[in-house]
């Protein structure tokens, strides 16, 4: 059994990276193949292929083509020239891609705005990505009226379907314009290693960051998965994930568009309507997000979730617990995981299933990949160096950092920064292993086993010292979610006066009434006695990113302070084995260390 499980997870391995290095030959950061001239192939190719639908609307990939486009001679009218940043701030929709499209046609960037943004956060967007102008919905145009006014002067504002007072009507413009496709002399300067797209990081912490996203990282993404997962022309990719970010927007859309396939594009996500949009679009492949699939997993049996086709799933995050019970459940059999960043130089793959795991790395392929692991302060947060000054590497089944070596001459392994200098500094680290080596600070923690596997353990920062032990909030969470009537958690550190470290502190959404001694016994024989959370948050719903990340930085601020909060809060006590409430004058006791935790 063992040999033909070795023979199998190596014949997997080598036939999946095989698939994908054959959609790379192509890709080179100094060819003047850009992805918009391998959208624009694909549009010919399969022309008469539906290529887009939304609710009620579809494209071709004629349709598609043609509307890109009218888009690029509407900025060429528009007096914007190669090299120009035009944003788009707007929810998923049928018209989307092409826009972004039809601008790299004639070589203006496109800023893909998340939706989520308001206030400082969108003016701050705006300022580092250039903007000379943003398409937006109508339902967004308030809001970057009053930061443009504020902040940006007067940027023009170009509004889809509708015109609100101080916006053009972008639709009527578009619709003025030619559908012939304007000269590619235009771009013809451009290489892959020029910028298509910014994008921006979902700022789970502090203020966005905008990612630069050139042509041949935009190739490589759109090119990753077709191959693993046979995508061709009867695939129907279901798109639930945001198309502002990396993983929808160019992982997803790339795997079914230059492959032939559809694209269904939904507005936002929804556990309880997932399956059936699944059934009612014909789906056979979607995009998701770890946290997606455990929202799927904690709602209730639905009839059409035993009727969907799909066949494979891709994407991030698909946590251990959450795997099998997902995979069992609804008999999806190809589980594509993958990890990377949309400004990141670390790439890996899950070719074969192997449940956790985010990528392998076999000793025979070492070097095809860039990744290190190296041990970490959890104090500094940052890596160790040992006597002779140099990183001291992660053992097997050690958690450490994921470092990527930065070589701007492969594509495979490039940097390209953000907008800001001063941010990409702070992901670079120098000297690692040898005198004048440069890597990239992934800021994620793993660890690898012998047989080549990664395994995701958690962020750099979430991972905190209590009881002088490192306690991983992903360990944690995963012990909740398989608690009865929790259907998310959030965990983070808090500070305590009189102790060192941080405790732990777990905000959750009960689905129901929770027995806090039963909760108290579970955990006790999930966790180690110092993983075990001090403090408990009970909140009628969790606050994500549109990726659906947790944000915590403002339940770190708010601590665990009665006067500050005013969702139920909760405390253990070890000696009754439970969870009791945590009252101010009880917050009083322990600030001032009459009450030991």
């Amino acid at each position: 059994m063992g040999l033909l499980a070795g023979i199998r997870r190596e014949y997997l391995f080598i036939s999946g990276m095989r698939a994908t290095l054959k959609r790379f030959k192509h890709i080179d950061p100094a060819s003047p193949f850009l992805v918009t001239d391998e959208i624009e192939q694909a549009a010919g190719r399969f022309a008469n292929n539906t290529a887009f639908v939304a609710q009620d609307e579809s494209w071709t990939y004629a349709q598609f083509d043609a509307y890109a486009n009218r888009v690029a001679n509407w900025a060429l009218g528009e007096g914007y020239a190669p090299g120009d940043t035009i944003a788009l701030f707007s929810e998923n929709r049928l018209d989307y891609v092409a826009i972004w499209y039809g601008l790299s046609k004639v070589g203006v960037i496109a800023a893909l705005l998340n939706t989520q943004l308001v206030g400082k956060s969108l003016a701050h967007c705006i300022r580092v990505a250039k903007a000379k102008a943003v398409i937006l919905e109508p339902e967004l145009a308030e809001e970057f009226i009053k930061i443009n006014d504020k902040e940006n002067g007067s940027l023009p504002i170009w509004c889809l379907d509708t015109a609100p007072n101080g916006t053009r009507d972008f639709n009527a413009a578009v619709d003025a314009s030619s559908s012939a496709k304007p000269d590619p002399q235009i771009r013809t300067h451009l290489r892959a290693k020029d910028v298509v797209l910014k994008m921006f990081t979902s700022g789970t912490t502090g203020l966005p960051k905008s990612a630069l996203v050139t042509h041949v990282r935009a190739q490589r993404y759109m090119n990753t998965f077709s191959g693993v997962v046979n995508a061709g022309e009867k695939d129907r990719m279901l798109m639930v994930l945001p198309l502002h970010h990396a993983t929808g927007g160019l992982c997803g859309v790339g795997t079914s568009l230059l492959t032939g396939g559809a694209i269904i594009v939904q507005r936002q996500f929804s556990a309880s309507r997932f399956w059936d949009e699944a059934v009612s679009t014909g789906a056979t492949m979607f995009m998701y997000v770890g946290e997606l699939c455990r929202f799927l997993v904690n709602t209730g049996d639905t009839p059409a979730e035993h009727k969907h086709t799909i066949r494979a799933m891709i994407g991030n995050g698909l946590r251990p617990d959450v795997w099998t019970r997902f995979k069992d459940r609804f008999h999806i059999h190809k589980i594509a995981e993958f990890y990377g960043a949309t400004e990141g130089n670390v790439g890996l793959l899950n070719a074969d299933g192997q449940i956790g795991a985010i990528g392998r790395v076999p000793w025979y392929a070492r070097k095809g990949f860039n990744i290190k692991l190296v041990t970490i302060d959890h104090e500094t947060l940052t890596p160790v160096r040992g006597e002779d000054g140099f990183c001291v590497a992660a053992a097997l089944d050690e958690d450490g950092e994921a470092l990527g070596a930065i070589d701007p001459n492969d594509a495979r392994f490039r940097f390209d920064g953000y907008g800001s200098k001063s941010e990409t500094e702070k992901k670079l680290l120098r000297d690692v292993f040898e005198k004048g080596d440069l890597y990239f600070r992934t800021g994620d923690l793993m660890r690898t086993d012998r047989h080549g596997y990664y395994y995701f353990v958690d962020r750099v920062g979430d991972t905190f010292r209590w009881m002088a032990e490192n306690v991983s909030t992903g360990e944690v969470a995963a012990a909740f979610s398989t608690f009865p009537g929790v259907s998310q958690s959030n965990v983070y550190g808090v500070e305590v006066p009189h102790y060192d470290g941080r405790a732990g502190m777990t905000s959750y959404v009960p689905g129901g009434d929770i027995d806090h001694h039963a909760l108290y016994a579970h955990l006790a024989d999930q966790l180690p006695v110092y993983a075990m959370p001090m403090f408990l948050r009970e909140q009628h719903a969790a606050e994500t990113t549109g990726t659906f990340k947790f944000k915590k930085i403002d339940l770190v601020e708010q601590g665990f302070d009665p006067q500050k909060i005013s969702d139920p809060l909760y405390v253990l006590d070890r000696a009754a084995e439970t969870y009791v409430p945590l009252s101010k004058t009880l917050h009083g006791q322990i600030l001032a260390g009459k009450t030991r935790l």
